[in-house]
C-alpha cells in the first residue's frame, strides 16, 4: 500500500495518506482569543482534508489539546458549529502546554478518504 505525503517540510508533513486513511499533523490557528484560533485551526483542517480528497464528514478521530481547559467552552462553541452533526468523530480533549505560549488550542485529525 502506498504512502502519500503533502506539504512536506524538514520536520513533518502536513498530511500523510496510507490506503484510505489520512493523518493530519497537529493544526493550530492564529488569533488573539480562543474563538479566533479555533476558527482558523478548523479552516486549516478543512483546507488540508479537501486537498487530499476528504472532508470533515469523514473525520474518524480528533485529539484536541488545550493550553487552558478554562477555554474549552469557547473552543466547543466553534467546534459544535463546525462539526458535521450527522458524522461526529471520536474525540478526546486534553489540557497540555503547547509548543509556544501564543497557542491556545491544537488538533490532530485522522480521517478516511471520501
Amino acid at each position: 500500500m502506498s504512502i502519500t505525503r503533502t506539504e512536506i517540510g524538514s520536520r513533518m508533513s502536513q498530511t500523510v495518506t496510507h490506503g484510505d486513511t489520512i493523518y493530519l499533523a497537529g493544526q493550530v490557528g492564529k488569533g488573539a482569543d480562543i474563538t479566533a484560533q479555533t476558527k482558523d485551526m478548523l479552516a486549516n483542517v478543512d483546507r488540508l482534508l479537501e486537498a487530499v480528497g476528504s472532508s470533515k464528514s469523514h473525520i474518524l478521530s480528533a485529539t484536541i489539546w488545550m493550553a487552558n481547559m478554562g477555554d474549552v467552552a469557547g473552543m466547543n462553541a466553534v467546534w459544535d458549529a463546525w462539526v458535521d452533526p450527522k458524522n461526529p468523530p471520536a474525540r478526546a480533549c486534553i489540557e497540555s502546554r503547547l509548543v509556544t505560549s501564543d497557542y491556545m488550542v491544537e488538533v490532530m485529525i485522522i480521517a478516511a478518504k471520501a
